[in-house]
């Protein structure tokens, strides 16, 4: 038997690499377990969220939207920029650098840390213990007295549109292309395909996003929903809905998609690259032994009770690989509360208040509960909505496409959810969770001070016309 530590922690990502740091830092004996390799073929952390997911994705996400401000919003301002060139090979670079910066970042957290960092594939064996295979086939068996699963999940593969990364790709392909296709198909109109859409999009890809659900983003309240619609379908993105993909056919360098409209009636669009993101899965392969006596449900998810424990004692499980929403923060705020569970602390965790958000230009963000939930739960509740075009900040930058919207329950106030498509709506609602939080109700935020001329202010006004007490756009009466 090799050293034994107090916790060893199976994945580097969001929520492994967070829980790592966290148990170290409450004076545990912590080590983690990663696999993930590089271009390079050298072991990394971050899991698919730092290598893959999250922050290439920004990266491409940014660089796109200054190709565009030069290119075509610039104008408006008395910037003349001339002609404007994209090199995607430098662009792709780029993002490896911001990447490979931010890998190297964890490692340094685990030196500080004093977390062990142990190569190779991590897999649970019964008696809380945790087999290691190194990329060279070799085994180790470790133990600890607590073991936190953090295997997150990887892309969901359709048969009608098998990838090969070539031409039909998954999320992980469409960050590697070197030059812009002319004709780019995405099947999913989730956050993924809107996000990669985007980014494609403006660089002057002709994109169609495929999506076969019938609402589009069925899962955000509908009023932003429609109007986040609206607002990409005027950038160039051709999304339609009720759409199920039935079959592909690569042609050379062209991939012939087959899909059915609501009607059941048959289309065909060719396209030069096609990206499949219609979700994610858990990824427990080869995670754990069959005596191991973790439990998972239909879905093929870790079950986990609201603690983030498992079936077997002393052993937890975190991030994508359990319930609730895959979102990296999310994992990482399960990781901090197992390590502090396992030192003894008592820390809780509200699911209720967590962020969502799609990193497209404008952003779009929702804390708490939709209108449709609220109205589904018999809750009486008021609304209250402002516009971006009535912020003085927003103008003045140009950015007044897109609202705030703020859900208070009509008889204590106290705000239920905030849903918001515009400029930095990922910050802006962050605003409304920390007040959610504390139980805020809508005139708790609008009798808050904000600094003035701020997109910020949006918010506030929207508090206040959940009221009818809206300063700077009419407000609507209420309904007898």
């Amino acid at each position: 038997m090799s050293e034994k530590f107090d916790v060893i922690v199976i994945g580097s990502g969001p929520g492994g690499y967070v829980a790592a740091i966290r148990a170290a830092q409450l004076g545990l004996k912590t080590a983690c377990v990663e696999k993930w390799t590089n271009k390079e073929g050298k072991v990394v952390n971050g899991g698919t969220c730092l290598n893959v997911g999250c922050i290439p994705s920004k990266a491409l996400l940014d660089s796109s939207w200054k190709y565009h401000e030069a290119k075509d919003a610039l104008d408006v301002h008395g910037i003349d920029t001339g002609k404007v060139k994209i090199d995607v090979k430098k662009m792709i670079e780029r993002k490896d650098g911001v990447v490979k910066q931010m890998s190297g970042g964890i490692a340094g957290l685990f030196m500080a840390n004093k977390v062990t960092s142990i190569e190779g594939s991590g897999k649970l064996l019964a008696g809380k213990k945790v087999e290691v295979t190194d990329h060279d086939g070799k085994s180790t068996v470790y133990e600890a007295d607590n073991i936190i699963l953090a295997s997150g999940s990887v892309p969901v593969n359709i048969p009608p549109a098998p990838v090969d990364n070539k031409i039909i790709v998954d999320s992980t392909g469409a960050l590697e292309f070197t030059s812009v296709p002319k004709r780019l198909g995405v099947i999913g109109a989730g956050v993924i395909g809107l996000e990669l859409g985007s980014v494609w999009n403006r660089l002057g890809a002709d994109v169609v996003v495929l999506e076969a659900l019938d609402n589009f983003l069925s899962i955000m309240d509908q009023q932003i929903a429609k109007e986040s619609q609206k607002i990409l379908k005027k950038q160039g993105l051709d999304i339609r809905l009720s759409c199920r993909v039935t079959g592909t056919e690569v042609k050379g360098k062209e991939v012939v998609v087959t899909y059915e409209d609501k009607d059941g009636k048959e289309h065909q669009e060719t396209f030069d690259k096609l990206i499949v993101c219609v979700g994610r899965r858990p990824f427990t392969e080869g995670l754990l032994s069959e005596d191991a006596g973790v439990k998972l449900d239909e879905r093929g998810f870790i079950y986990v009770n609201d603690l983030c424990m498992t079936s077997a004692p002393g052993v937890w499980a975190v991030g994508d690989v359990v319930r609730g929403p895959m979102l990296a923060h999310k994992a990482s705020e399960e990781g901090v509360v197992v390590a502090e569970r396992i030192a003894g602390q008592k820390p809780m965790m509200n699911y209720d208040v967590i962020p969502n958000v799609i990193y497209t230009h404008p952003e779009i963000a929702a804390v708490g509960r939709t209108e449709e939930q609220v109205k589904a739960d018999g809750e009486p509740y008021n609304v209250g909505v402002f516009p971006f075009v009535a912020s003085g900040r927003a103008v003045a930058a140009n950015e007044t496409a897109g609202m705030v919207k703020i859900i208070a329950h009509a008889e204590t106030d106290r705000v239920l959810g905030a849903h918001i498509v515009g400029p930095s709506a990922a910050d802006l609602v962050q605003q409304v969770a920390i007040a959610m939080e504390f139980g805020s109700s809508a005139e708790d935020i609008g009798m808050t001070v904000f600094g003035h001329p701020t997109l910020s202010e949006a918010v506030k006004e929207a508090a206040l016309a959940a009221n009818g007490h809206a300063i700077h756009i009419a407000n609507r009466k209420k309904r007898k």
